[in-house]
């Protein structure tokens, strides 16, 4: 059986459809559904069983006899401006160490959700202790992981990989509220009220010049699918298009795919200042040199793609198209 948590988020719910599209269907989905309408994206998700996080624990060291084939561990706290920094620690570092003691006791190998959110405001984003400066206690309880996995790397005889996402978008992620992706947003403001509203200039960047590395979902699940694939490959690894798109481009995506609206740029939230990325581009030489060579899709293929399939979804739920 392979194991995925957070299988009822955005990430988590498209991995196992990847899973399912790999012809796998033996998945233990593990998630909280304290928000039931998460229960979405696992309709249309194969499974073979439903557990919640708090059970996972106690099931996996509570029953010797059962032995996953690999974890997958999706399920975080993933609220950048959540300042509850007990509750973080919890859900982010606390729960991930005890389920990597569990793996490398018993020899299973564990694939995990990590974050660019590590490497902060800084350029330079490369997988190195001198480039990590979190802006906030969400990529600092990320962070702690990494180092936890780190120090014992040598000593794990099985696959341990920390992936660290960039700016992840696509289907699924409609729950996720002020945390879902630009590009969510941005289709939903043009849709709605004909514009496309980005940040004034800020650290240096002119108004709506600031820059991300977008990766589209379906690569993510890619890479996380090559992995478990390669059970002898481990480390840390950042996962994105090693390009940076600006939000101006974004924008001019998503107004092209609407065929119309405009950009407004509102001035920049005050609370953000100092815990705001204005820029990020993953270093992905290390994911290269591992041996993943596919390509990533760019903001114009990616974000077009992920239109496409939010009209087709919206078409079949309201009986037309655009």
């Amino acid at each position: 059986m392979i194991i995925v948590t957070g299988a009822a988020g955005f990430i988590g719910s498209n991995l196992v459809r990847g899973l399912n599209r790999a012809g796998e269907r033996d998945i233990l989905a593990v998630d909280d559904l304290s928000d039931g309408r998460k229960f979405e994206n696992l309709v249309d998700c194969g499974i073979a069983d439903y557990w919640d996080k708090d059970a996972l624990l106690e099931r996996l060291n509570g029953s010797p006899g059962f032995v996953p084939r690999c974890i997958y561990h999706q399920g975080a706290c993933t609220d950048t401006t959540e300042w509850d920094g007990r509750y973080m620690m919890e859900n982010n570092f606390r729960y991930s160490t005890v389920l990597f003691d569990y793996c490398r006791a018993a020899g299973v190998p564990l694939i995990y959700a990590s974050s660019a959110a590590v490497y902060g405001a800084g350029d330079c984003f490369e997988e190195d202790a001198g480039t990590e400066r979190p802006l906030n206690v969400y990529g600092y309880s990320k962070l702690l992981f990494d180092r936890y996995v780190r120090r014992r790397l040598g000593a794990v005889q099985s696959q341990v990989a920390g992936l660290r996402y960039f700016n992840v978008y696509g289907p699924g992620e409609s729950r996720k509220g002020p945390m879902a992706s630009v590009a969510w947003h941005l289709h939903n403001q043009v849709r709605q009220d004909g514009e496309a509203r980005l940040f004034e200039g800020s650290g240096g960047y002119a108004a709506g010049e600031q820059s991300r590395d977008f990766v589209y979902v379906d690569d993510v699940v890619d890479v996380n699918l090559w992995f478990g694939r390669h059970a002898e490959v481990s480390g840390i690894f950042n996962v994105g298009t090693g390009r940076a798109a600006t939000f101006n481009q974004l924008a001019d995506v998503v107004i092209g795919w609407h065929g119309s609206g405009r950009k407004r740029y509102i001035p920049f939230p005050e609370e953000l200042r100092r815990a705001y990325q204005s820029f990020t581009r993953a270093d992905i030489a290390k994911l290269r040199r591992a041996g993943y060579d596919r390509p990533f899709a760019d903001v114009s293929a990616g974000v077009k793609a992920y239109l496409d399939r939010l009209d087709g979804y919206d078409s079949k739920r309201s009986g037309h198209g655009r």
